[in-house]
Order: structure tokens, then sequence, then C-alpha cells
């Protein structure tokens, strides 16, 4: 493979990077200097174009507003007991050398219990100490990737409605992007009908084509890919000598009789893919920020290198809790106690009661199949007619600014998960977050039961 031997190629430039991508300045901090921004770099924090952010725009609208937020994907419900008991229990240890650092290329006990549960799930030996790393959050883990692997002048493909980031890691690794969007069914109501073209996906490779991003359960859409679906892609992947990242962050959820494929068990694709997951995802617990990723020695060797030069190592502590918290659940595997059988037979009833909400409010939900997402139509609401017209955004950004406002309802427009050139495609629809309690979902029924009786 042209990747036996990765060359990370690390200056000044780059780990300033990190601080400048992960710490998220806000516009006040490059603001400063009686608002001059010579001391900015602003082709790499705002892609050379002015400054803003649609998502601050909207959280504070809410705020403002007193509005109901599901907007962003994260669950306000507590996590599983044995996870918090095993932090409690860390930081008790009479051993205080567990508040110190770790290993830099991650703590042993975690990354051990990482490649026993990888080997599981892929059906593969992994090597703890070199074929797995723990991260600051999976997009710690698809930023290091990005960097470590991608170079200026590669091609990246993306499959879109794809989580935002993704274009913005690309640009930063120097990379081009080709799309391929998805294309849903007439009156589909189902992300299993959402569909790549064959052909575009065929025409978005070539020589140049470095990496593919796979997003499965997909955020904003849930979909889940198929194994049909998995094995075109890895067709070109080996056809190409391409990589593939496969964000699996969601990779417990999953619904009804989908079953989540692990595209590295594909033939030919263990030698090329990333394997990126999320604590937060699999156990709730968010705000932990502590992910990994897990693939062949000769990638992961890369990673660990630019790794260590940017974050240096992870949180002892948490990696210590984690740790027990996955032994746990292999004990448990199988069993109704465990949280990767529980957390998805709850989640699955959340969904199915928000858009048995959204349907009777005339917003049109896309069942997901996976994931903490419902993408809704909301071309057939009448309320579109009320909103003030403005030709600089697009329908479903001012539909949200609208519902802020009017409805105390906060969601997140579908058309910022994709590029300019297919921000069209998802005008007509909004993201919405189902993980949260019960109490927060008949919230939102008592926001959409007024919404439907003031029509």
């Amino acid at each position: 493979m042209k990747y036996e031997k990765v060359i990370v190629k690390i200056d000044y430039i780059r780990i300033n990077l990190l601080s400048i991508v992960l710490f998220q300045s806000t516009k006040e901090n490059t603001d400063n200097m009686s608002g001059s921004t010579r001391h900015i770099n602003m082709d790499r924090v705002y892609g050379g174009g002015k400054k803003g952010n649609i998502w601050e725009d909207i959280l504070k609208l809410s705020a403002e507003n007193g509005a109901l937020n599901l907007a962003l994907g994260f669950p306000d419900f507590a996590p599983p007991s044995h996870v918090v008991e095993a932090l409690g229990h860390v930081t008790s240890y009479s051993n205080h050398m567990i508040h110190h650092y770790t290993r830099a290329a991650g703590h042993q006990r975690f990354c051990k219990i990482l490649s026993k549960l990888y080997g599981r799930l892929l059906k593969q030996d992994i090597d703890p100490m070199t074929e797995v790393l723990p991260t600051i959050g999976a997009y710690d883990a698809l930023f290091t990737t990005f960097q470590s692997l991608i170079c200026p002048g590669d091609e990246v493909v993306l499959i879109e409605p794809c989580y935002e980031p993704y274009i913005e890691l690309a640009r930063l690794a120097g990379a081009s992007v080709k799309y391929v969007p998805l294309i849903p069914k007439d009156n589909s109501s189902s992300s299993d009908d959402w569909i790549f073209d064959l052909q575009t996906l065929q025409a978005a490779f070539s020589t140049k084509t470095k990496a593919i991003v796979v997003n499965t359960p997909m955020n904003p859409l849930g979909k889940v890919f198929n194994r049909d679906e998995l094995q075109a892609i890895a067709d070109l992947c080996v056809k190409y000598d391409t990589l593939c990242f496969a964000d699996e962050v969601y990779q417990w959820l999953v619904y009804g009789n989908r079953k989540h494929i692990y595209i590295a068990t594909l033939d030919g694709m263990a030698e090329r893919t990333i394997n990126i997951g999320s604590a937060g995802k699999t156990f709730s617990v968010t705000g932990w920020k502590t992910g990994w990723a897990v693939g062949p020695a000769n990638l992961m060797d890369a990673l660990q290198s630019f790794h260590h030069l940017t974050i240096r190592g992870g949180v002892s502590v948490m990696q210590e809790a984690l740790a027990i918290a996955f032994e746990k659940e292999e004990e448990l595997l199988g069993s109704e106690e465990s949280y990767y059988r529980q957390l998805p037979n709850e989640m699955q009833n959340k969904r199915d009661q928000l858009v048995e909400y959204l349907q009777e409010a005339k917003l049109d939900p896309v069942m997901p199949g996976g994931g903490y997402f419902i993408v809704a139509n909301i071309s057939k609401l009448e309320s579109g007619n009320k909103m003030e017209e403005s030709a600089q955004e697009a329908f479903d950004v001012k539909f949200v600014k609208w519902a802020i406002v009017n409805k105390k309802f906060t969601v997140i427009p579908l058309s910022i998960f994709y590029s300019q050139e297919h921000r069209h495609l998802g005008e007509k629809y909004v993201r919405i977050c189902f993980a949260k309690t019960d109490e927060t979902l008949r919230k939102a029924k008592e926001v959409l039961t007024k919404w439907n009786n003031s029509k």
C-alpha cells in the first residue's frame, strides 16, 4: 500500500492549530486588538470568510426567548449508575498517581479493554499499544486522523448531509472535497430510503482520493448504511487504495431489525480503516470528552505521533473509570442488564414518541434507523408564509428562527449539514434531537400541541 510509511509533517503552525480549533475562540477573542484582524489567521479560523456561526446565533436566540431546546445532540438524562460509580471509585484510589500524567498514547488499562472490545467487534487481533489511541472526545480523534493522514492536494469524499466539521477538517488539512449527496425516494418516511447514486459515488473517486468518511449511524439523518451500500464504498476504497475514516460514535444506537456493520470487517478494509468511537455516546456522558481511534499499526503510528505533539496525552482518571465501565459491560454482554442493550431500547421508545408528536403537528418526520436525531420535513407548514423574507437565508434557517421566537421551539436547520453546492437539498428539513428525558419530550408534545391548535 502507498500508506506503508506515513510521514507526519508537523510545524509550529499545525501545533498551534489545535488550540484554535478545539478551544473555539469566541468572537470576543477575535475582536481584540481594537478590532484588528491582522493578528488572526483568518483563512484557517474562518475559512477566509467573515466571522459568524449559525449555531451560536440559534442558541443565543433560543436562550433569549426561553425556548425548549432540542437542537443539540446530548442526553439530558443520567448516565448508567455503574459508570458514575466507576468514576467515584477511581477518584478515591489510595494510589495518588492516578491523578497524574498517564501514557501519552493512552492509559494502558483503557487501551487493553478497547483492544478486547474491538477485537470482538472486528474479529481481528488488536494490539492495545500500537493500534489504539484514546483521544479527547471523538472530535479529537477525527482531527488527529485528518491531520495525520491527509496532505495538501489530497481529495476526501464526504456523503451528505454530513456532520458539519468534516468539511472544515478536510479544509484545515489542505484537502479538496468531493460531495456525494443522499437523495430521498419520493414520499419517503424512512432514513433507509435516502440513498446515494452509485455513478455519483464512483465519479467522486480517483487516484487523488486519499480518504472517504463513512458515518453510520449517520448524523444528522440517522441512516444506517446496509451491507450493499458499504460494500460499494469498500470496493472503491480497494480499487483506488483509499483510506476509510469510519465515524461510528452511534454504533450501539441502531433500531428495529437493523444491524450496525463495521466497514473494517469487509474484504480489504481492515488495513485501510480508522475506526472512531465515543465514550460520551456509548455511556451517555458527553461531558467526559473521551473518544478513541482504532486501526492498523502503520496508520496508528502516525496518529499517535501527531497526538503526542499536540495533546500529549489524555485524562488519566476518565480513562481509568471508562476502562472499569467497559470491563463491566463485557461481563454483562448479551444480558438485559447491559447498557449496550438498554440504551437502544430506551432510545427507540423516545424516537417513536417524538415521531408521533411531530406528525400531530404536521411536521413530516423521517424515521431514523439509528442515532440521536430525527429529520423532519417542514415544507407543508403554512407557518412558512408568515416568516420574513430574506434572500440571504435558506428557508430552513428562517423557519428555525421563526419557530424559536413564535413557538418557543429550538431545532437545527438541515441545510447547514450540506456543502454550498447541495445546500438546497436540505432547505425543507430540520434536525431534532430525541435523546431527552420523558419530561423533556412531554414538554415538546405540549409545544407541538399548542402549535397544531394555533393553526
